[in-house]
C-alpha cells in the first residue's frame, strides 16, 4: 500500500477542479491537484451567476479577475422564429430583484489565470503537473498514477477530469448521454455599439443565438444551428461571418468584427448515473455535461465543487474519514443538477418542435412571465440563487 501523500487528490485542473482545490486547501485540508497545464489559452467564455461570483470572492479568486469580467444587468429574450404562435419579448432586469447584476461574463483564460494565481498562494495545495493515467481504489485509499510515472495517494479522489473521465471509469459509474441534432458555434466579437450590460438571446427555429457582454464593446456569441449549416458557416471568412452575425442579430450591436478562436461543438447532454461511490466523487463535466444554453454548465460545476468542499472540510475537522462524504454529496447534488438540465432540455426542445400546442405553451409561459411581475421575479431569483442548493461558499461564508 502506498503511503498517503494528501487527504484529497483532485484530478483535473479546469475551473471546477481548481475551485475545489482552493476551497479545500484554504481550509487546511492537505490536497494534491493532478492536472497537466493546457497547451493553449481558452478563448471561450463563461457566464458566472451571482452565487458563483460570491463563492469565488469568498475564496480570494475574484479580486484577480474582476476587471476582466462584464456585468450582466439585463437579460433579454426575443422570439425570432417565423411561427404562427410567437412569444413576446421579455426583459429580466437584475435591479428588479435588488441585485446590481445577475452575474458576470468572463473569458475562461482570465478565470483560470485567477484561479491559478490563488492556488499558488496556498501551502496546503501540492501540484502535480502531469496527466493521470490510472487509478487504483483500495479499502482505505485511492492512488492516482500519472503518465510520467509519479503517483499520489489520498483518502478521497475528486474527479474533475471532464466528459471522458478516468475517475468515473475507474469506479465503474455509467453515463447517460443524449445528442441533439444541433451544433454550437462559439466565438468572441467586437462591435460598434454599446451592449449596455445586456445579454440578448434570440430564439430561432434552429436554437438560441445568444450575445453576452464582455468588457468594453465586445461580446461572446453562442450560435446554435442545424449541423447541415455548420460546413457552410465554418467556411465563411471573418468578414462574411461578421456580416452573417450582424444580419441574424438585426444589427443591435452595429458593425461586427470577429476575434480569433472560433469553436464548434456538437450539442450533447450527459449525466452520470451516480455522482460518487467508494472513495471517488465526481464534479463538473465528469458528473454532468449541459448544453451551452442558459449559463448552467460551469455554475453547476462550481456548486459541485463548493458542496464537496463543505462536506469534506466538516469531516476533516471532526476527525472522520473524508471519503464518508461521498454518498451524501451524491444525494445533495442530484436534484439540483437534474432539474437544471431538464429545464435547459425543455427550452431547447420547445424551439425545435413543430408541435403547435407546445409552441403555444412556450409562448403563453413567456407572456405570463412578461406580464406578471411576481412570477418574473420568482423566476429570476430561482435562476440566480436556487433555493434547494446553497452551499456555504455560495452564501459568501468561509469554510
Amino acid at each position: 500500500m502506498s503511503r498517503l501523500t494528501a487527504e484529497v487528490v483532485i484530478v483535473g485542473g479546469g475551473p471546477a477542479g481548481l475551485t475545489a482545490a482552493i476551497a479545500l486547501a484554504s481550509a487546511g485540508v492537505e490536497t494534491t491537484l493532478v492536472a497537466k497545464p493546457p497547451p493553449l489559452p481558452d478563448h471561450r467564455t463563461s457566464a458566472l451567476l451571482q452565487d458563483s461570483v460570491k463563492a469565488l470572492d469568498t475564496l480570494g479568486v475574484w479580486q484577480h479577475c474582476r476587471n476582466d469580467a462584464a456585468p450582466l444587468r439585463v437579460m433579454r429574450i426575443i422570439d425570432d422564429t417565423a411561427r404562427l404562435l410567437r412569444a413576446p419579448e421579455v426583459c429580466f432586469a437584475a435591479s428588479e430583484i435588488g441585485l446590481d447584476a445577475f452575474g458576470y461574463n468572463i473569458e475562461n483564460r482570465f478565470l483560470i489565470a485567477a484561479l491559478e494565481a490563488r492556488a499558488r498562494e496556498l501551502p496546503a495545495l501540492t501540484r502535480m503537473p502531469d496527466q493521470a493515467a490510472a487509478m487504483n481504489i483500495a479499502a482505505a485509499q485511492v492512488t492516482v498514477r500519472c503518465c510520467g510515472g509519479a503517483a499520489t495517494s489520498a483518502r478521497l479522489a475528486i474527479g474533475a477530469d471532464g466528459h471522458h473521465s478516468l475517475c468515473r471509469t475507474a469506479v465503474g459509474i455509467d453515463i447517460r448521454s443524449r445528442s441533439y441534432a444541433q451544433t454550437a458555434l462559439t466565438f468572441n466579437l467586437c462591435h460598434s455599439r454599446e451592449h449596455h450590460d445586456t445579454s440578448t438571446e434570440f430564439h430561432a427555429e434552429g436554437g438560441p443565438f445568444t450575445l453576452v457582454p464582455l468588457p468594453q464593446r465586445r461580446s461572446s456569441l453562442v450560435f446554435v444551428v442545424d449541423p447541415a449549416e455548420v460546413s457552410v458557416l465554418s467556411g465563411l471568412s471573418d468578414a462574411e461571418m461578421a456580416a452573417e452575425i450582424e444580419r441574424r442579430s438585426h444589427s443591435i450591436l452595429g458593425t461586427i468584427e470577429i476575434e480569433r478562436g472560433r469553436g464548434v461543438f456538437p450539442l450533447i447532454t450527459a449525466t452520470a448515473t451516480c455522482f460518487g461511490t467508494r472513495r471517488v466523487a465526481l464534479i463538473g463535466e465528469a458528473a454532468h455535461v449541459a448544453a451551452p444554453i442558459g449559463a448552467q454548465g460551469l455554475n453547476l460545476g462550481l456548486r459541485d465543487a463548493a458542496t464537496i468542499a463543505e462536506l469534506v472540510v466538516a469531516a476533516h475537522r471532526e476527525g472522520q474519514d473524508v471519503a464518508d462524504t461521498v454518498d451524501r454529496y451524491d444525494r445533495m447534488r442530484r436534484a439540483d443538477t437534474t432539474s437544471r438540465m431538464l429545464a435547459v432540455d425543455l427550452l431547447n426542445r420547445s424551439l425545435l418542435t413543430d408541435f403547435l400546442p407546445l409552441q403555444g405553451a412556450r409562448a403563453a409561459g413567456l407572456f405570463l412571465i412578461e406580464r406578471i411581475a411576481p412570477l418574473r421575479q420568482a423566476v429570476m431569483r430561482e435562476g440566480v440563487s436556487p433555493w434547494a442548493s446553497q452551499p456555504r461558499l455560495m452564501r459568501g461564508e468561509v469554510l
